[in-house]
């Protein structure tokens, strides 16, 4: 029995692990992160892949925050969004059920059936296509690229 119950100590310790946390703040892996494609010499899509446990509003600014740090990355000080995109994706879990039984002593059976998974995940991306510039440019919308950076990171509790 101890056996067992220490089995499944563990399996939940790393269920925990892999499942448990919203995707961070990182290059685009196993549990989700952001990339980049650069278009042309100040021109780039960037994009955030969240898992599970990610929600839209968090994929939206670690997008932006992405943003701020391509356009600071290539020299450049403000950025324009000229497109931006939101989606989410869905997973559901298979449904595993389990039926145990017995036989009273009046010959009636008692049956129990219990029913694990089956459970739907939303997993959202968001993506921007931005325009950098070294000036703030003016008769546009723009982002000052370090002010961006530092106020999401803040919010994140980033470094």
């Amino acid at each position: 029995m101890k056996k067992l119950i220490l089995g499944f100590s563990i399996a939940t310790i790393i269920g925990f692990g892999f499942t448990g946390c919203a995707t961070k703040y990182q290059s685009q892996g196993f549990t989700g992160g952001y990339e980049e494609t650069q278009l042309s010499k100040n021109v780039f899509t960037v994009s955030f892949k969240g898992n599970g446990y990610t929600s839209s509003t968090r994929a939206k600014d670690f997008t932006l925050l992405r943003s701020a740090e391509v356009t600071l990355e290539n020299g450049f000080k403000f950025f324009s969004i000229i497109s931006a995109d939101s989606s989410m994706s869905y997973m559901t879990t298979s449904s595993q059920y389990k039926t145990t039984g017995s036989v009273n002593n009046m010959g009636y059976v008692n049956l129990n059936t219990r029913q694990t998974g089956g459970m739907t995940f939303s997993k959202p991306s968001s993506s921007n296509t931005i325009v950098c510039f070294e000036n703030e440019p003016s008769g546009q919308v723009s982002f000052d690229a370090t002010f961006v950076a530092k106020s999401i990171k803040k919010k994140y509790d980033i470094e």
